[in-house]
């Protein structure tokens, strides 16, 4: 019991909150109705472009809709892009980075020398280009963000394995004579993954943002779904007198992502103080 509270009093308080947030906006995404004060599709003409209030929390849009209750159905949205996004990037990076860690010679050359030419190039490039050729739905914003984030983890995975490959129990491995499936299975494999844990926490924050950067060039889901980056392209045209339509969903994009990089952070410190 003492055990437990003292590992309690050794978690920082901006770990508490970030957990608070994430919790929040989990909440919102599995049972929005719980959380919205209004019909988030609603139009209310009377109540056009109201300043932030007890009736409307963060404020109405430019057809009186409710902007927290928007913000509440958007989370479901958003957070199914970035998780799916960030799903398909680590398997995408998994694959090529352990391909390319194991791999010698041509192999692990040509895969090395892509992972550098695409981390070179901006993530929203990459992203922007698969969009313009595929369009604008759920599962290309996935795809496009997915496949512009893979890179960089491609090659944080690739430098993994080769530090695990090079290590004194491999190398004991190898002389008592092990199979090098075994060896790769049970000594390389689980210590080159374990920072997984942590990337995707990162990387759900990171793809969120990309994703929101997308919807804001008018590339993003469409209208009148309350995706946040939706939100944001949606209130720049009233920026100047109606300064909650840019500001609150921006700061839901930002709040959630620095809740989920704090996580990701903590969980990547813990692990690597294990190991």
């Amino acid at each position: 019991m003492l055990q437990t509270l003292a590992r309690v009093r050794t978690v920082p308080l901006r770990v508490y909150v970030a957990v608070t947030v994430v919790g929040f906006f989990l909440a919102a995404a599995i049972a929005p109705k719980w959380l919205e004060t209004h019909d988030p599709l609603a139009i209310d003409l009377t109540a056009s472009l109201q300043a932030p209030s007890i009736a409307h929390w963060l404020g109405t849009d430019q057809s009186g809709r409710d902007l927290y209750s928007r913000i509440v159905e958007g989370a479901g949205q958003s957070l199914s892009i970035g998780l799916g996004a960030t799903a398909l990037s680590l398997f995408l990076a998994l694959v090529l980075g352990v391909t390319a860690g194991l791999a010698d010679g041509a192999v692990d050359t040509v895969l090395s020398r892509l992972f550098d030419v695409l981390f070179a190039l901006p993530t929203l490039f990459l992203a922007l280009l698969f969009v313009a050729v595929f369009g604008t739905t759920v599962l290309t914003e996935i795809i496009a963000v997915g496949l512009g984030t893979a890179p960089g983890y491609a090659r944080m995975i690739r430098g993994q394995v080769l530090t695990v490959k090079s290590a004194g129990y491999v190398e004991a491995a190898k002389a008592l004579g092990h199979p090098y499936v075994r060896i790769v299975r049970r000594h390389i494999l689980p210590n080159a993954v374990s920072p997984l844990t942590a990337m995707m926490t990162l990387g759900v924050g990171q793809a969120i943002i990309w994703a929101s950067g997308l919807a804001f060039l008018g590339l993003g889901v469409a209208p009148p779904a309350p995706e946040w980056g939706a939100l944001l392209n949606a209130g720049r045209n009233y920026v100047i007198y109606a300064w909650w339509l840019e500001i609150m969903p921006g700061l839901a994009v930002v709040v959630f992502a620095l809740s989920v990089t704090v996580l990701g952070r903590y969980l990547g410190d813990r692990l690597e103080g294990k190991s």
